[in-house]
């Protein structure tokens, strides 16, 4: 069955299917921007985005898959100037950071993971393309700047109304308007080159209009166009890039090239929130992969949570949103083991299906399935697996057919059972009171159990209740 997904461009849902002639569907991703740690709500995107491709695949679809690397734009000079090392310096460190916090969450890496300072070359040629054309204008101080009014679709992604937004070429200070992103309400000409700054350091380039480096719109157009042509299949991205960062690309690149359809369908992701609050440095929520790790939480868990929810509909990342995803994935592991045992296999020969595997065998997991290629429902996917789960096979024949059936499942959302698990010390004295505590709980001793529970919370450490026993975790 086919893969359906929303369209942001339409609003309609759309089979997801390759339009090359040889069958692989191109699929680019904006990547992290390398100035610090990714934190989870830029890995909420990429979590998606690696899932949408492993359905697709599951789905016996070849995927070509292109996520950049900025590694120029306001923040990274900034970065890197306050660090005081070079921005290529900077940048690797923070690269090589963001590749590993990935193999923990285990996203596919891309088949192409273009770098923006390497692709300098093809984004001078595509602007000298847009000022032939008469889509951009050279500024006095030799900054090139997208002529928004001379694109009359612009808008068409995020459907805005350009009657009702005022247009900015100038700021508050009246000077040009180059900085990298701005806000919704301007549809600004934005820059395509910014001239050499006293601010900028040694991070300048040469071009047809003199020194300086590229805006941070035109990196991916000029990316995409090198590796997956003028138009290809989907692009992806979390929503706060709908506008403006995709609708400029769209504009530059149509301009640039003169192909309509830039790209085909239009992937975007909702914004995440943390114990119900915008993530922000200044509350202390903007967690990274490793401050969960830090409170004992496993890269695998923190997936299952960024997954828990729709992926058109803001996500609250809660600590209990955590908890729930470990006991989810043990009851999953359990479910698993029942399934194993029946079949005759170990936990050993429960293996990822092999890459474009035709859909064969699903057992009694098909609803499953056929929840994930309905707009990537994941949240329903997990409660079929777990209705599924609730009345094992009793034969060996079925067992296998389900295990089959799950395995490509679990490969599609990335989840992999059995994994290990992030283990932090428990003090001895804590280990002690909640056994004390279990043991008052199943003598029906509640006031005792509420007494050792208070204790344990005075430590500094919550007691998880299980039916069959119970978790310790660092943090009251």
């Amino acid at each position: 069955m086919p893969v359906l997904l929303h369209d942001t461009m339409s609003r309609e849902m759309r089979p997801l299917l390759p339009r090359r002639p040889d069958g692989v569907y191109g699929m680019y991703c904006c990547g992290p921007t390398v100035y610090g740690p990714a934190h989870i709500g830029n890995f909420r995107t990429f979590t998606i985005q690696d899932t949408l491709r492993r359905t697709l695949e599951v789905s016996g679809i070849h995927v070509r898959h292109v996520r950049n690397i900025t590694d120029v734009d306001d923040k990274t000079i900034r970065g890197a100037q306050a660090a005081g090392k070079s921005l290529a310096e900077f940048t690797k460190g923070w690269t090589d950071k963001f590749h590993a916090d990935c193999q923990a969450l285990e996203l596919l890496s891309p088949q192409v993971e273009p770098s923006a300072v390497a692709h300098i070359p093809q984004q001078i040629t595509m602007i000298a393309a847009l000022v032939a054309r008469g889509h951009a204008y050279v500024a006095k101080d030799g900054s090139v700047y997208f002529k928004v009014c001379s694109c009359p679709d612009y808008g068409k992604l995020s459907h805005l109304d350009r009657s009702n937004l005022s247009t900015q070429t100038t700021n508050s200070a009246g000077e040009a308007n180059d900085a990298d992103e701005y806000e919704r309400e301007s549809a600004a000409d934005f820059a395509l080159w910014k001239s050499r700054k006293p601010e900028d350091g040694p991070n300048f380039w040469p071009s047809p209009w003199g020194e300086g480096r590229p805006g941070w719109h035109i990196e991916c157009s000029a990316m995409s166009l090198e590796h997956l042509g003028a138009t290809f299949d989907l692009h992806a991205g979390g929503v706060d890039l709908c506008f403006p960062h995709h609708e400029n690309e769209i504009a530059q690149s149509e301009c640039a090239t003169g192909v309509k359809g830039f790209a085909a369908h239009w992937f975007h992701s909702a914004h995440l929130m943390v114990e119900g609050e915008k993530m922000s440095k200044s509350i202390g929520n903007l967690y990274t992969l490793d401050d969960l790790k830090a409170k004992g939480w496993s890269p695998m868990e923190v997936r299952w949570t960024l997954l828990s929810g729709h992926y058109r509909s803001p996500l609250n990342f809660t600590m209990k949103g955590l908890d729930d995803a470990r006991s989810a994935l043990g009851k999953l592991e359990r479910g698993l083991d029942a399934l194993l045992i029946t079949a005759g296999f170990t936990r050993a020969e429960f293996l990822p299906p092999t890459t474009h595997e035709t859909q064969t065998a699903w057992g009694r997991f098909r609803p499953a399935w056929e929840k994930l290629c309905d707009d990537l429902n994941v949240p329903g996917t997990f409660g079929e697996i777990f209705k599924t789960l609730a009345n094992p096979a009793t034969d060996v024949a079925a067992a296998r057919e389900d295990i089959s059936g799950l395995a490509k499942i679990l490969y599609a959302l990335g989840i992999t059972p059995f994994a290990v698990k992030v283990e932090v010390a428990i003090p001895s004295n804590v280990r002690e009171l909640a056994e004390k505590r279990w043991a008052a709980k199943q003598a029906k001793d509640f006031q005792g159990a509420d007494s050792l529970r208070n204790q344990i919370t005075a430590a500094g450490w919550t007691m998880l209740d299980r039916k069959d026993g119970y978790d310790l975790k660092p943090g009251a």
